[in-house]
């Protein structure tokens, strides 16, 4: 009988001894557990899947950077056209009085714009659509001043091809404006997709993502007026 239960009990142990073995150190458990760890393969492929944020912020900087080749090939084509000008045909326009509303509404826009997005991370949507149908506002009141301001200068007689300066004051604000209507139709993008889904508290953070991908494009379009405004009229 003793015989008999100790060969019991080491036909119990064994079974229970492999188990714990596989687990541990054999190739499928390994792959059963190592993989879900975060020291594992698998945690390591997990780190690298990007967030919404990140992937819309690096397409949005994807994006942005062939804007700057676009602008800074117009840039050096304006600065050596206007320092080798051997047939002295480059006549410097007034500037149209109507460029500083111009200066001013962009520049409101971006402070709106920003705090549109403090209220949608404080999950307030009422205020973030006020203050983003605002942003809207003053991006289309920025392109309908440099409209005047391009009328202004019709009245004057200064044309596309009047001179060198003239021809790059209306191809660069007229690149710049497209891309800002660009912008104004992302924001429109932004209160459609407020006003729809104001009721979705899951989807809250899908919105705060888009709408700091939007910001970075917004505020890049702003700090582009700015260098084409003093590129055109304050540098010589």
């Amino acid at each position: 009988m003793a015989t008999t239960v100790i060969s019991t009990e080491k036909t119990v142990a064994r079974p229970q001894t492999g188990t714990r073995g596989g687990r541990g150190g054999g190739g499928n458990g390994s792959r059963g557990t190592g993989g879900r760890r975060p020291g594992g393969g698998g945690g390591d492929d997990a780190s690298r899947h990007l967030t919404p944020d990140h992937r819309y912020r690096i397409g949005m900087w994807v994006g942005l950077a062939s804007i700057m080749m676009l602008f800074t090939a117009l840039s050096s084509a304006y600065i050596v056209r206007s320092r080798v000008s051997t047939a002295n045909d480059w006549h410097p326009i007034a500037m149209p009085q109507m460029l500083w509303l111009s200066t001013a509404l962009i520049l409101l826009s971006s402070a709106t714009f920003e705090a549109a997005r403090k209220f949608i991370k404080r999950g307030e949507e009422r205020n973030y659509r006020l203050w983003l149908m605002a942003t809207v506002l003053f991006g289309v009141g920025f392109l309908a001043t440099q409209l005047l301001a391009w009328r202004d200068l019709v009245a004057q007689g200064i044309y596309l091809a009047s001179n060198p300066h003239s021809s790059f004051f209306y191809v660069l604000t007229g690149a710049h404006g497209l891309h800002l209507s660009g912008g104004i139709l992302m924001l429109g993008f932004l209160l459609l997709r407020a006003r729809a889904k104001a009721g979705e508290r899951a989807q809250a953070a899908r919105r705060v993502d888009s709408a700091n991908a939007v910001a970075l494009y917004w505020h890049f379009m702003d700090g582009l007026w700015i260098y084409l405004f003093l590129l055109l009229f304050v540098w010589r």
